[in-house]
């Protein structure tokens, strides 16, 4: 996981994945890089290691729901533990946030809001994706 790290703060990522031998790099903010592995390869995400430099309660549904084996976090919202925990993902992080703030730092991320009512990835699934799919 340390050269995962290292990569995402040394080339300015926003998330990294590692699968195997395979590492692969995203840049986009939010949950959409995580979104769209899941909808396109989500065997990628089956057992991967991931590092992220923000993971709320949409993006550890999208990796509980990816079947990931582990995940660091720059910052991670006290709403997404559990879900990661829970499935038995291991998880490290740099900070504990009580929750994700929006990009303009006036509130709570759109996304950890839109989940905070529900339990279950799945039930959280189609929320992101209507979310996600109104920003295009």
């Amino acid at each position: 996981m340390d050269e995962l790290v290292s990569l995402l703060h040394s080339g300015h990522f926003s998330c990294v994945i590692r699968k195997g031998a395979e590492i692969r790099t995203f840049t986009r903010s939010g949950v959409t890089d995580l979104l769209d592995v899941l909808e396109h390869d989500p065997d990628f995400l089956h057992k991967a290691q991931i590092a992220d430099k923000v993971i709320g309660k949409g993006a550890a549904a999208l990796i509980v729901l990816g079947q990931a084996e582990a995940v660091y976090a720059d910052v991670i919202s006290e709403n997404a533990l559990p879900l990661l925990e829970d499935a038995g993902i291991r998880t490290t992080y740099a900070t504990r946030a009580p929750y994700i703030i929006n990009r303009a730092g006036t509130g709570q991320c759109p996304v950890e809001t839109l989940c905070a009512p529900y339990t279950r990835p799945e039930d959280m699934l189609p929320r992101i994706k209507e979310f996600i799919s109104n920003l295009k």
